[in-house]
């Protein structure tokens, strides 16, 4: 595992004195196979995760669909998407194959809360503000509304963006446009294709940084998705007791499949296993192939990731 840093300094005029904020990323994690060759970029595919507070970052050889290289950045301190933007151009201006143009494909995933997900058929793209309007406040001025089709759940999630964020981001890639998504698209894509010929229907969580994820599925169709801001641990627990009352499921003897940043070991597992009794762990994606290296990444990690292979 390779650590980095880098800084950047942005000063600010508070009453009389200047002062001096640093903002800095941190990574926290760094595996590559010894297969990647910058030599064949062209045929792999570029899959970026852009969050508040961090950036993640997979690489996958697209004609076996191998995962080549993983790289998680940690943002503290950020405050503002002119912030975010800031620490994102220096991190890119550092590293040696983010600016590289010609991948194959480049996907990159926003994690926000605000998104909302439209049957397909109903939905039509020129309504996309409308839509997202039901779910969150949106700023036309400095967001663009944007929508990305989920063909396993039958859906389009319509999702806004930081305007200058996205310019920025299709400044640095002009000849090869990314696809946008959303966090949101991307998990329910995963789920349904972990559930897909279950004949139980167990409920998922993914525990990101700063969020819970739940999702259920019935008969290999999405039943339930939803997102929640989490402040302190509790909250976890209150709100997968509030969905597990709301769908009928049993604490005790429903299945809880879990996915995301929480070990075995960590007193937050110990802490759901007290309140629900039949919780596993989440398997690694049946659609990605990895080498050795990614041997030390428990398989229950980076599931969201992963996932953003599934979306097109």
């Amino acid at each position: 595992m390779d650590l980095d840093h880098g800084r950047t300094w942005e000063q600010v005029v508070t009453g009389n004195k200047l002062q001096t904020t640093t903002l800095f990323y941190k990574l926290i994690r760094k595996i590559k196979d010894d297969l990647f060759d910058e030599e064949f970029i062209d045929q792999y595919d570029l899959l970026i995760s852009i969050g508040t507070r961090d950036f993640q970052l997979l690489v996958i050889d697209s004609r076996e669909s191998k995962v080549l290289l993983l790289e998680d950045f940690v943002l503290p301190g950020l405050t503002s998407n002119e912030e975010l933007i800031q620490i994102l151009d220096q991190l890119f201006d550092s590293h040696a194959l983010l600016k590289a143009g010609f991948w194959k494909r480049i996907k990159v995933s926003i994690k926000n809360l605000k998104f909302v997900q439209i049957p397909e058929e109903l939905y039509a793209e020129d309504s996309s503000a409308e839509y997202l309007k039901f779910n969150a406040g949106i700023d036309p001025e400095h967001e663009d509304c944007l929508g990305s089709l989920s063909p396993r759940a039958k859906a389009v999630t319509v999702f806004a963006v930081d305007s200058k964020l996205k310019k920025w981001l299709d400044g640095i890639y002009p000849i090869n446009p990314p696809t946008y998504t959303h966090q949101s698209n991307a998990l329910i894509e995963g789920t349904l294709n972990f559930a897909k010929g279950r004949l139980d229907n167990p409920l998922y969580i993914y525990v990101d940084r700063f969020k819970l994820h739940i999702m259920a599925c019935q008969d290999g169709e999405l039943l339930y998705y939803n997102q929640f801001a989490i402040k302190q641990f509790s909250e976890y627990i209150r709100y997968i007791m509030l969905v597990l009352k709301s769908l009928g499921m049993d604490q005790r003897s429903s299945q809880v499949v879990l996915w995301g940043y929480i070990g075995a070991n960590s007193p937050h597992y110990h802490e759901f296993y007290k309140y629900i009794s039949n919780v596993r762990f989440g398997d690694e994606p049946d659609y990605l192939t990895f080498g050795y290296v990614f041997d030390e990444v428990p398989e229950h990690h980076y599931f969201d990731l992963f996932s953003l292979h599934l979306v097109d």
